[in-house]
């Protein structure tokens, strides 16, 4: 689908309306069929409450959201199949199975293998016949075994057991999925000289690889300097990998251009965040502030190449490519290499075990890693 925002007019604006309205959020009822700033409002707090990039446009990823929002467990049946069905009624199924004790692993509303197999042991233990189909009889299992348990508890105590068996020889020969951003079709943003958010990325992830296989590493770029994949089939390179973590770069952009700092995502939502993903963002952030770049602090997105991957993933965004010092900043590669450096040390400290607020060696005051391109720029 074509991205709407603010001013498109027709049906598909009549659409995203409607999903809206019966999703609880309140729009304008003289904007319809009009993106306003009524119902750009009302996508900016659906955007918000989900999880999402906040932008106030209703692209792919955020026109999903809506559609799987609007499913809620028992209204349809749902089962394995390709492509997998997605939905906050399967989000609901894997948190009541794993309640209940049957692995469903991540609750991402996503019908995957585990799911089928997770709910065809849940049907042999209550005696219905495992057809690993969800259906009215499954939703009034789970009614008479006792009430929905509200916290996935599960994933998350997977997840830090994890954590507590990391140990610095598991990088050796570890993949590590790098997704360079955006890419040929969608350039994503631009600074104001020009400097393309797409090719910026790609440039830090060819960075990265070298030297986190310097470091013993085996990295795996997602993408080409001339490819766009969409953000399920890198997820599915990287899952096929086996790749044991993946890091996303970004670039940050913003209509004010005093607007700086870097900012790391990490994969959760409103009720639940991965404990991993969150480990490896606040190593990283905490490396590139080091550098004296802005905090912009760590925060659980919702995002398709942070939700479909089975490994801990973040989304790095180093940089305000809008702000005229910092896209100046980008087009050193001294610069480029600090960025580099500070991510793999991130990496080699998950790998050992770190805490980001551990104990760490003393580092010397952070200066303006910016200052001596934003003199070369002004002179």
């Amino acid at each position: 689908m074509r991205d709407l925002a603010r001013d498109s007019e027709g049906q598909p604006v009549r659409d995203v309306q409607a999903r809206l309205h019966a999703l609880g959020f309140r729009t304008d009822p003289d904007e319809q069929g009009h993106f306003g700033t009524g119902t750009e409002a009302a996508v900016r707090e659906f955007q918000q409450r989900r999880h999402l990039i906040v932008d106030g446009v209703v692209g792919p990823t955020t026109w999903q959201e809506m559609v799987e929002a609007g499913h809620v467990l028992g209204d349809r049946v749902v089962y394995l199949r390709y492509p997998m069905v997605r939905g906050d009624d399967v989000r609901t199924l894997q948190a009541r199975l794993n309640s209940f004790g049957f692995d469903a692993g991540r609750e991402d509303g996503i019908f995957g293998p585990r799911t089928d197999r997770a709910l065809r042991e849940f049907q042999r233990n209550v005696g219905m016949p495992d057809d690993g189909i969800a259906g009215d009889s499954t939703v009034q299992a789970f009614a008479r075994l006792r009430p929905e348990a509200r916290e996935p508890v599960a994933p998350a105590l997977r997840e830090r057991e994890a954590l507590r068996q990391l140990s610095p020889v598991q990088m050796l020969g570890a993949v590590i999925a790098i997704d360079p951003g955006h890419g040929a079709e969608d350039p994503g943003a631009a600074g104001p000289t020009g400097l393309l958010e797409s090719g910026v990325a790609y440039q830090l992830a060819e960075a990265l690889a070298a030297e986190l296989r310097a470091r013993g590493a085996a990295p795996l770029l997602l993408r080409g300097a001339d490819d766009d994949p969409a953000p399920s089939v890198r997820a599915r390179a990287a899952n096929d990998a086996g790749a044991r973590l993946l890091i996303g770069l970004h670039l940050n952009s913003q209509a004010e251009p005093e607007a700086e700092g870097t900012t790391v995502f990490y994969c959760g939502r409103e009720d639940w965040s991965s404990p991993a993903g969150q480990r490896l963002a606040e190593l990283i952030q905490r490396e590139l502030t080091a550098l004296g770049l802005v905090d912009g602090r760590t925060h659980p997105k919702w995002l398709p190449i942070l939700r479909e991957t089975r490994m801990p993933a973040v989304r790095v965004e180093p940089c305000f490519i809008t702000n005229p010092r910092e896209e100046a900043a980008l087009r050193d590669p001294v610069f480029h290499d600090r960025i580099v450096v500070a991510v793999a040390d991130a990496v080699d400290a998950y790998f050992a075990g770190s805490e980001p607020g551990g104990d760490e060696q003393e580092r010397p005051s952070p200066t303006d890693p910016l200052s001596a391109e934003a003199d070369s720029v002004r002179s």
